[in-house]
């Protein structure tokens, strides 16, 4: 078997991902900062809106492998990277415009946290339907 729905997803969020740490290095190189991020605010929120996506979209792309073995639709996976990938899209557009509430950093969280929430629950399903048999 093959993860090719996760691999799909996964190398779009990874471009994501590498645009977002390019950002940081430019930004260190700008200000000639190394580590932390030196008092700048526009340094310390591309730090932020990286470590942001470096928190979340590993663990969900474990769920959606883990997911896809166990042979979720592949429609229904489709639909979920789709919600993923636009998730975090609308959140950091939404951390680069407000460090406070704004649409795309809610909009971003809780389709993160959905398609987080749709794949723990699947997960667990056919591990307990599977023990029960």
């Amino acid at each position: 078997m093959t993860l090719a729905i996760t691999g799909l997803y996964a190398s779009l969020l990874a471009f994501v991902m590498i645009g977002l740490g390019y950002r940081v290095v430019r930004l260190r190189r700008k200000y000639r900062v190394g580590v932390l991020d030196g008092g700048h605010h526009e340094l310390t929120q591309a730090i932020r809106i990286h470590g942001n996506a470096t928190e979340w979209v590993p663990i969900v792309l474990i769920l959606f492998a883990c997911a896809e073995s166990l042979q979720l639709s592949p429609w229904v996976l489709h639909g979920l990277g789709i919600v993923l990938v636009l998730s975090r899209i609308l959140h950091i557009q939404g951390l680069r415009k407000s460090v406070g509430r704004s649409f795309g950093r809610y909009a971003g969280i809780v389709g993160t946290w959905t398609v987080a929430t749709v794949l723990g629950c699947y997960n667990i399903y056919r591990f307990v339907m599977q023990a029960m048999l």
